[in-house]
């Protein structure tokens, strides 16, 4: 008979006692296949049972966990409420009728004589009550092997799997493979902050003996991942504070000059200092890698466009991607007559331009006689080669992953790097995500604009709203009129832009009323938006494809349906199309009838606030990292166990720390440091890599 082999931290789950192929498919809807997995399933909170309550000591309203032992099973029908599954329990003070509504799954769960822990709100209804609580039942297995009566764990769960599967699971994975977790931080950090070691945290976020415990070992779990971002963020830094640029740039050129003296307004001062803090950058013979944020309607594209005359006018090609083809489009179509005046010869390249046309641009970009190109993920393609790329433009860049940033990067000989955003990360985040980044940020708006005022209205207002876009109409306003959806769903019951733009076209038949939306051929849509721009448009019925870059004055009223769709920022950004000229604008958000206070308290937010910053430190807070964040996969952080609002404290500590090491020692060849590298290698080793762009 083979021996079985010794279980590791990377042996498939399904070799953990009790498992097997079968059962390891379930693991596997959890994101758990290896028992490293396992290990870092983390409870999402926990049973004090130290607190068990007598039946007789609760009182109504009560939320308590009580211990008891099931007498009675029973099952009926209500007319009002469905299926019923009802039990009756005794711990031998008092009886506890508990119910579950809807819940076939439970017919055969429970038996006579079975120990049973429920918790739950104390109700009364001729007697003491609780309906839907959660529940474990106790068999002699886990009274005697996990069963501690202390602190229990409560796992994200997925159907056929309990809450004691995975904690038997632990267990076991615990046992087998304890001693080969291998601590992952130096000492001295472990001793600055008396964290556990790795595997005793590992051992006491699934098996505290009391709640402080749990907590400290989080603590200690959540430190790590912070700082090993953080760490990713300070090397990489210090590499590229240590590189050459190809492009040692001089600043006091005559193009600048021109483009400033074309302009009908004058620079904010915020972005004079912006501009400043670039030129810096540029001459210092090193490659600037640098955050461009502000506000919607702040002027970033005008310091993106100064940014790159300089590059043009020391003989460098300039890329500026878009993540859209209507916001690519809209760069292009605003600038390009300036620039032809300046002698700067600009092209438009999107996925949508014809082969043949296309094949021209690449061979101007190619000989660099194309000095400026502005483009959408088309810039990537291989034909595109760059005769001398200094500069690499990326807007909106949390909405590119971190493979195609670098794909632009390596398109050029070290070039220079402006990201931009009008999503301004929270400012308490800002300088601890973008580490590596140098940012700048523009705090105020151009003088001379009107306010905007935001409405909040409901559907019985339609009507009233109706009649004061018409009064607004003809006295020479134009309206964008925004949807969440192109059509309408069976799924979703949205008023979606194809219906609500024939409603509107049959409201207003004396008027010009035009339909926008992705899947409109790019011809269609820059001639649209060309006449929206004239004027010949009044109202702009559209989805979010408006919701950055598009800069027309004379569109001073916004409706937004079903405003509960999106979230702060995306509000905002929308918001910032109109309020451009120097007449008051209206913003009307159309919400249907809810009951979710959530929501409510988001939109109150949005009405009451007009600054990005502040809304977005909002966002963050009411709806968490992952959902404000929105695309994990566009290089932002991903954190199993770190909560970025919560654990924001931890962060600072995590990159200060992370930040002395490598200053002290960059290539991490003192002996205290030698983990750090091993581990990087090991895990890390593609973040380094491409952490110039995260």
């Amino acid at each position: 008979m083979t021996k079985a082999k010794p279980l590791t931290l990377e042996s498939d789950i399904q070799y953990l006692k009790g498992i097997g192929p079968k059962k390891a498919i379930l693991f596997h809807r959890l994101g758990i296949y290896t028992i490293e997995d396992l290990l870092y399933h983390l409870p999402y909170r926990y049973w004090n049972l130290k607190e068990i309550k007598k039946i007789k000591d609760c009182k109504v309203g009560n939320e308590v966990t009580i211990e008891g032992k099931i007498l009675l099973v029973g099952e009926r029908e209500s007319k009002t409420k469905g299926n019923i599954i009802e039990i009756i329990i005794s711990d031998g003070s008092d009886y506890l009728k508990c119910l579950w509504f809807n819940r076939p799954d439970l017919r055969y769960k429970f038996q006579r004589n079975q120990t049973i822990v429920v918790s739950g709100k104390i109700d009364f209804y001729k007697q003491k009550e609780m309906v839907n609580p959660y529940y474990e039942i106790l068999d002699e297995d886990n009274n005697k092997k996990i069963y501690a009566g202390t602190i229990i764990p409560l796992y994200p769960l997925t159907e056929k799997l309990s809450n004691w599967d995975i904690r038997r699971a632990v267990k076991q994975a615990l046992e087998k493979t304890y001693h080969l977790i291998e601590e992952d931080l130096p000492e001295s950090i472990l001793q600055k902050y008396s964290f556990f070691s790795k595997r005793e945290a590992i051992k006491k976020i699934h098996f505290p003996e009391d709640l402080k415990e749990a907590e400290r070992a989080k603590k200690r779990l959540a430190y790590g991942e912070l700082f090993y971002f953080e760490l990713i963020l300070a090397l990489n830094k210090k590499r590229y504070e240590e590189l050459k640029a190809s492009p040692i740039l001089k600043t006091d050129g005559e193009l600048t000059k021109k483009f400033l003296e074309s302009l009908h307004f004058q620079l904010t001062p915020s972005q004079i200092k912006v501009i400043k803090e670039i030129e810096e950058d540029l001459k210092k013979g090193k490659s600037m890698t640098r955050l461009l944020q502000g506000d919607v309607g702040s002027g970033k594209t005008v310091v993106a466009l100064y940014t790159s005359l300089i590059a043009i006018e020391n003989g460098y090609q300039v890329a500026f991607m878009a993540p859209t083809e209507i916001l690519a489009e809209q760069h292009f179509f605003n600038w390009y007559k300036e620039l032809l005046k300046l002698k700067v010869n600009c092209a438009l390249l999107t996925s949508s331009v014809n082969k043949k046309e296309k094949e021209k641009i690449y061979l101007k970009i190619r000989t660099g006689e194309i000095q400026l190109v502005f483009g959408t993920h088309a810039l990537l393609e291989s034909d595109v080669i760059f005769k001398n790329l200094g500069l690499v433009i990326v807007d909106e860049q949390h909405r590119f992953g971190v493979m195609q940033r670098a794909k632009l990067l390596l398109k050029g000989n070290n070039p220079h790097f402006l990201v931009m955003t009008a999503t301004p990360i929270p400012r308490t985040l800002s300088y601890i995500l973008y580490g590596d980044l140098d940012i700048s940020t523009i705090s105020e708006k151009p003088p001379g604009r009107g306010r905007v005022i935001t409405k909040l209205i409901s559907e019985k207002a339609r009507e009233k709203l109706i009649e004061k876009i018409r009064k607004a109409v003809l006295a020479g306003n134009q309206v964008y009129w925004v949807c969440p959806i192109i059509e309408e769903s069976e799924k979703l019951s949205l008023r979606a832009a194809k219906k609500v733009y024939e409603e509107i076209k049959n409201t207003f038949p004396d008027l010009k009323v035009a339909l926008i939306h992705g899947r409109i051929k790019s011809e269609e849509r820059m001639r649209i938006m060309e006449e929206f721009k004239k004027g010949n448009i009044q109202i702009l019925v559209t989805t979010t494809v408006i919701e950055v870059g598009v800069d027309i004055p004379n569109a001073s009223i916004m409706v937004i349906e079903h405003p509960e769709r999106f979230g702060l920022a995306q509000l905002h950004q929308l918001r910032g199309r109109i309020g451009r000229g120097k007449k008051d604008s209206y913003c009307f958000l159309i919400l249907p009838k809810t009951n979710d206070e959530k929501v409510l308290l988001r939109l109150t937010y949005f009405v009451k606030n007009d600054d990005g910053f502040y809304l977005s430190e909002k966002d963050l807070e009411l709806r968490g990292p992952g959902e404000f964040f929105g695309t994990r996969q566009h290089g932002l952080p991903e954190f199993k166990i770190a909560d970025l609002i919560k654990d924001k404290d931890l962060l600072l500590k995590a990159k200060e720390d992370a930040f002395k090491i490598i200053e002290e020692d960059p290539n991490l060849i003192k002996f205290e440091n030698r983990r750090l590298k091993e581990n990087l290698l090991k895990r890390f080793s593609d973040k380094v890599e491409l952490a110039r762009v995260i």
